[in-house]
């Protein structure tokens, strides 16, 4: 496992992240003990970058990773988010990027993660209704007092994070970017790396399907999010199959599974660029690892981009409601 600087204000990770939010909630049924072993196995073959939230469970994805790190934190590149605000029992209860907001959000995560500081402190979503430069300030303020060391945003639009990096560097912008997701290209890549922030790539392998493991709707889990999800429903689910059929196979020709062709070749798309698949099992772990040693060529590069071109996949990445809160 390669480290990489992530942005230009001194933070440097794994190659590959660890998504952990499926660990608690969206994907299934959880299963803590395996969750845990996931992550302690991720530590052992040099992952680093763990990535969580608050409002993973809620609350209860920064719980199961503070007991997964306790005593390891030194081992450890820690991210968590706020701003997608959750009561106990799960409601949602909007966005918030209110001052007062995140220096509690702050500190309720810090106590649940059982850690004195924050590795990358994200701003999960951008509050229409606060001026990011007050979000900010406040964000600022948690670096001075020594509770994160940097700072990032996720999911938001070039102007919004202008004003931010002016406020305070951003280390790290944390978008979706796939093989089925690559507005990023457009004009949110060049936008950081004009600034010098990393790229964090989350939901590398499209929530799973570009794994190949849905042949049908029926085989989303009872209960699982993606159920309700427009690129996993009706016509669009069969259109983006055909997508997966043909990154499967060239993924066959090179003898690597469709999973491991998709993060290899976001790890092409430039140094910059950290993606963080998420799994809470051991065995798509080490399949997701094995994919830092595939070697594409400019030919692969090229029949991957003709098989999934911008634009490919069927359908928006969310539900109408949720797309609102995006790049902002």
């Amino acid at each position: 496992m390669n480290n990489r600087a992530l942005g230009s204000q001194g933070l440097v990770v794994s190659e590959l992240g660890l998504g952990c939010m499926g660990m608690s909630e969206f994907y299934g049924t959880p299963d803590e003990e395996e969750s845990i072993a996931t992550i302690h196995r991720a530590l052992e073959l040099g992952i680093n970058f763990l990535d969580t939230a608050d409002m993973y469970g809620p609350f209860t994805n920064e719980r199961l990773v503070g007991r997964a790190i306790k005593g390891r934190r030194d081992e450890v590149v820690l991210a968590t988010k706020f701003g997608n605000v959750r009561s106990e029992d799960g409601a949602r209860l909007g966005i918030s990027g209110k001052p007062d907001y995140v220096k509690k959000a702050c500190d309720a995560s810090l106590e649940r993660l059982g850690v004195d500081h924050i590795d990358l402190y994200y701003q999960h979503r951008v509050d229409p209704d606060t001026p990011i430069e007050e979000t900010w300030g406040a964000m600022s303020e948690l670096v001075e007092a020594g509770k994160v060391r940097y700072l990032g945003i996720s999911e938001a639009a070039p102007q919004t994070i202008r004003k931010a990096h002016a406020v305070h560097p951003i280390t790290a912008l944390q978008t979706e970017y796939s093989l089925w997701s690559r507005d990023p290209e457009d004009e949110i890549l060049p936008t950081v790396r004009e600034l010098g922030i990393g790229f964090v790539a989350y939901s590398p392998l499209g929530r799973g399907f570009l794994t190949g493991q849905f042949r049908r709707f029926e085989d989303l889990p009872e209960g699982d999010y993606r159920r309700s999800s427009p690129r996993f429903m009706g016509e669009n689910f069969q259109k983006n199959l055909e997508l997966v059929d043909k990154v499967r196979e060239i993924a066959g020709e090179k003898g690597v599974s469709p999973a491991q062709l998709a993060l290899a070749w976001l790890l092409y798309q430039g140094e910059d660029i950290v993606p963080i698949p998420g799994t809470k099992r051991r065995r798509y772990l080490e399949e997701n690892v094995a994919a830092i040693e595939i070697e594409l060529t400019e030919d692969d590069l090229r029949r991957i981009d003709e098989a999934a071109p911008k634009g490919a996949a069927a359908g928006e990445r969310y539900s109408e409601a949720s797309m609102r809160t995006v790049n902002r």
